[in-house]
């Protein structure tokens, strides 16, 4: 703050820095929409696919998506947003019902299914006054793997460890009913056993009963969230999304025929800066198939990138058993790799771009036949020898040959949705400064030093930082209009790495050399 002299003396006075450090954001948070046997109805954030197994089950053959999870973490992946969609039908939420007095008690599953009609759930009265009428002990278990114990539980709907306070935060149950009565004691188990393992249903614990699973086959309306009229306003859905700080890559495993949800996807991916996995269409089993029209076109596919085929993946489920899987999971695992190990200006394919856990792409290919489907921005799956299953196409469905666009390739693509977030979350200090010279300058200092740390990685083009990129942000792009509307214009330019997509060796026999 300034400083008031009034003595004869030394006086300090600490100034702001001018330096605002901008963050990258992060490349490779992969976001998975799609059936779940079990889970919340909100996005779950995870970071294993042992995250995944404790939230929403696990393998399930009728959950495309928990395949494609569990291959993204065997290609690479590290962080995912998960959003489960309970389906369509007629659902319901297991209950538990706990005896208390003349009434009860009633706990529901947080959501619909049959996973709930596992949940077991006893009461004791151990607590830390045995005496006291209203304190009781409240145990929940999953035979997934989750105790949930909850002590000194008060009957006062008020008090801080009301039953209804307390398992607002649990991840298996809510109080549905009741709560302002003390729930009967269930019957200890034998010295040294589990009730919940070794006890009986009625006497140990109560078990969940009425959970009924959606019907796993999802409709337009499970990913709309019911209503495709409101715009994502409601966040469910695939727009629960809405409600995650970041995500940069999309899958939506088993809707590769759902041209409508795809679209919608496709404008979610544009307004929060991220890519859509297109897997391809049940039709296109063969390569004549696939080069037929995809349903999305546009110029929002610059978003999204199609790969084709379909990929054979032992399944753990099946004895190890191949079977045929859409590749988005991979894929987006691929992509997560290489963005750790290269960056993400590195094109996701070659044959450092292995696919992990692949057996082999469920249509093989010929090098012609791949050259009938590149020009067309479909990005093949390939095998080779010695190499074995690989990732053969970094193209955007804007990468066709005729379209001729800027947009062509996927590396570029993600490298400018990368600074576009970054600087985006990284000038939000600028907003309501004084816009003038002043300003102008922190903004090229900040900049200007998070897009040189980008080309000392090796993101850009050019020997020199003047060759590779450019910040401007002065009077000549601020007129005194502009000013005078509170707008500040900042001009960033790059000069993107392009994938060496068809490498040529000339050869040439040389006669005898003649000397003169």
């Amino acid at each position: 703050m300034p400083i008031a002299p009034t003595y004869p003396g030394v006086y300090i006075d600490e100034l702001p820095s001018a330096v605002r450090t901008i963050i990258g954001v992060p490349t490779s948070i992969a976001a998975f929409v799609g059936w779940a046997a079990r889970g919340p109805d909100y996005p779950v954030h995870i970071t294993s696919f042992a995250d995944y197994e404790q939230s929403f089950g696990g393998l399930n053959p009728r959950s495309p998506m928990s395949y494609a999870v569990y291959q993204f973490y065997q290609n690479g992946g590290m962080e995912a947003e998960v959003v489960r969609l309970a389906g369509g039908g007629d659902t319901a939420k297991a209950t538990i019902t706990l005896p208390a007095g003349g009434g009860s008690m009633v706990l529901s599953a947080v959501s619909v299914g049959t996973w709930g009609n596992g949940l077991r759930a006893r009461v004791d009265w151990k607590t830390k006054d045995p005496t006291d009428g209203t304190l009781y002990n409240l145990s929940v278990f999953d035979p997934a793997g989750v105790l949930e114990r909850y002590l000194n539980v008060s009957t006062d709907t008020a008090n801080a460890r009301s039953a209804s306070n307390l398992l607002s935060t649990s991840s298996l149950v809510r109080l549905e009913s009741g709560g302002d009565a003390r729930p009967d004691e269930q019957q200890d188990a034998a010295p040294g056993r589990d009730p919940f393992v070794s006890g009986t249903a009625g006497q140990q614990f109560i078990q969940g009963t009425g959970g009924i699973d959606g019907n796993s086959t999802l409709a337009s309306a499970d990913y709309l969230g019911g209503n495709g009229t409101n715009f994502g306003r409601d966040k469910l859905g695939l727009y629960a999304l809405l409600k995650t700080d970041i995500f940069n890559i999309l899958c939506l495993p088993g809707a590769q025929d759902m041209a409508d949800i795809q679209s919608a996807a496709l404008q979610l991916c544009l307004d929060r800066r991220s890519m859509l996995v297109v897997d391809p269409p049940a039709t296109w089993t063969s390569v004549a198939a696939a080069q037929g029209q995809h349903p999305l076109t546009g110029d929002s596919t610059r978003n999204a990138a199609l790969y084709f085929p379909n990929v054979m993946v032992p399944d753990p489920l099946q004895d190890g058993r191949s079977r045929e899987f859409a590749p988005c999971g991979v894929l987006a695992g691929v992509w997560a790799r290489t963005d750790v190990q290269r960056g993400v200006w590195k094109a996701p394919a070659g044959t450092a771009a292995s696919l992990n856990g692949v057996t082999a792409p469920s249509v093989p290919m010929t090098d012609l036949e791949n050259g009938e489907l590149n020009p067309l921005a479909v990005n093949c799956l390939r095998s080779f020898p010695v190499i074995g299953p690989v990732s053969w196409g970094a193209r955007t469905m804007r990468g066709a040959d005729r379209l001729a666009d800027q947009w062509k390739y996927l590396p570029v693509r993600r490298l400018a949705l990368f600074i576009e977030e970054s600087l985006f979350r990284g000038t939000q200090w600028v907003v309501f400064e004084p816009n003038d010279e002043p300003l102008w300058s922190s903004i090229r200092l900040n900049v200007g030093a998070f897009m040189n740390s980008l080309f000392r990685q090796g993101a850009f083009q050019g020997r020199t930082p003047q060759d590779a990129y450019l910040v401007k942000c002065d009077a000549q792009n601020n007129p005194q209009n502009d000013i005078d509307r509170g707008i500040v214009n900042i001009l960033v330019g790059f000069a993107p790495l392009k994938p060496a997509e068809f490498v040529i060796i000339h050869i040439q026999q040389l006669a005898g050399q003649i000397q003169v």
